[in-house]
């Protein structure tokens, strides 16, 4: 594969952002599955798409590569299957703009598991940045809990989901795991399987609307998969602080889409706190930017 220049790899991630972006307001159309039947078919669509990927990467020798991310790659695995659920349903239940910006406090989480399980020392510059997300989750959270069951319980499932994203990261750096995508392929696998059990288990069945399912199926291949393939071809070429700043397109345009499409509106402490969020996010990037050469953060 010829050799990737830096516009066109932060093209292509941008481009990845943008369909991720789309992600709640898709799952805004989906209005009688719940979070467990939307997971399990926006598993069922990525699984192809994500095997394919891996397929491509491993020089076409798939499970060779789902077997070498071994024991990390399983718990890692298991942490998605926490992080996809959570988001579904924080999405369901709270604001998309609350929802996403507190999916982003995802790396500061990491930072705080990493350094007693892996002894990764913290930044000065990054305990920072995690004061002052937790002073910006602390707005969101307050605001949901205040505002009533269903957003305080949003706002929970958000964090949840970002802790579950925190464990994958672990997980992978722990177990030495140089490429993340048959760990996620176990992920989405166990998500389909759990979201299948809990179904079944609560009386419910796994059958949802025809346009409903599609719109999930849709999820899973283009916007997360599609989303995957780019991020991954345009990664290589984008040093690791530019990747975490390119990659708030996410998060900033997530609730621009509900927006102008749906008319849903976020509340003044959701927007405050979500600034507050993104803003220690991108000190922190940039801090690692200037203590590192651009050479050594390259994915």
């Amino acid at each position: 594969m010829p050799e990737l220049s830096y516009r066109a790899g932060a093209l292509l991630v941008a481009l990845a952002a943008i369909l991720w972006s789309l992600m709640g307001l898709a799952i805004r159309m989906i209005e009688t599955a719940d979070a467990w039947q939307i997971l399990f078919w926006r598993s069922v669509g990525l699984l192809p798409a994500l095997f394919l990927l891996v397929a491509w990467r491993s020089g076409g020798r798939p499970f060779a590569a789902i077997r070498s991310v071994g024991l990390p790659g399983l718990i890692g695995g298991s942490g998605l299957v926490v992080a996809f659920a959570g988001a579904i349903y924080a999405i369901q239940a709270t604001s998309v703009a609350n929802a996403v910006f507190l999916f982003a406090a995802s790396p500061f989480i990491t930072a705080l598991l990493a350094w007693p399980i892996l002894r990764e020392p913290v930044r000065p510059a990054t305990w920072g940045a995690m004061l002052l997300a937790a002073f910006g989750v602390g707005l969101m959270v307050r605001q949901g809990l205040a505002l009533g069951e269903g957003m305080g319980a949003g706002s929970l499932a958000a964090l949840l989901s970002a802790a579950g994203f925190a464990v994958f990261t672990i997980a992978l750096r722990w177990g030495r795991v140089g490429d993340m995508l048959p760990a996620v392929l176990i992920g989405a696998a166990l998500a389909a399987l759990v979201a299948l059990a809990v179904t079944l288990a609560g009386g419910k069945t796994i059958l949802i609307p025809a346009e409903e399912m599609g719109v999930a199926l849709a999820m899973g291949a283009v916007l997360l998969g599609a989303g995957m393939t780019l991020y991954t071809i345009g990664s290589r070429a984008v040093p690791a602080a530019e990747l975490t700043l390119i990659t708030m397109i996410e998060v900033l345009l997530a609730p621009v889409w509900v927006f102008l499409l749906l008319g849903e509106q976020a509340t003044p402490s959701t927007l405050l706190g979500g600034a507050v969020i993104l803003a220690a996010v991108a000190a922190n990037a940039l801090s690692g930017a200037r203590r590192r050469p651009a050479a050594n953060q390259a994915v």
